[in-house]
């Protein structure tokens, strides 16, 4: 394709407009946006936590921050909580409202290949850690990891709600 396209956001009424917009878009429809993934190894295993402050094990995930890019917030977290580097490219898997944690809550769902650089150790966040067969999760896994499974394999279709 030869062309290039435009900017975006250019020229200073532009960017008052959009920057007024953004303004009044926080107080009207703000809402939160989180990165979770679904981290296999080279031998298919899941990486799985589970954190001190909930029940169940979950897929390695949290919060963006502002000025903080989707990429990056997947990166820092699977670092965080797991000691894991991606490999490739991060496939963005399906983008999820999790109404069960608040009215305003999204999640950015990739599918990612890892590589773990150290064992994870316990802290006050993590309690454990570990990579996991799919036909052998741990008993308390949570009911939303096992629906994210189901769909990559898929074995289930994708929901729009987390």
């Amino acid at each position: 394709m030869a062309k290039q396209g435009i900017e975006e956001i250019r020229g200073f009424p532009t960017r008052i407009v959009t920057w007024l917009l953004h303004r009044f878009f926080f107080f009207s429809r703000g809402m939160t946006l989180g990165v979770r993934a679904a981290c296999f190894d080279r031998q298919g295993r899941v990486f799985l936590v589970r954190h001190t402050y909930v029940p169940g094990w979950y897929m390695p995930g949290g919060g963006m921050e502002r000025h903080e890019t989707a990429a990056d917030a997947l990166r820092k977290e699977l670092r965080e909580e797991g000691n894991l580097e991606i490999r490739g490219e991060p496939e963005l898997f399906h983008v999820y409202y999790n109404r069960k944690v608040s009215k305003r809550d999204h999640v950015l769902f990739y599918k990612v290949e890892v590589e773990q650089t150290a064992e994870r150790a316990p802290d006050m966040e993590i309690a454990e850690s570990g990579f996991f067969d799919l036909d052998a999760l741990p008993d308390d896994v949570t009911s939303a990891t096992l629906r994210r499974l189901a769909e990559i394999d898929g074995k289930a279709a994708k929901a729009d709600y987390w």
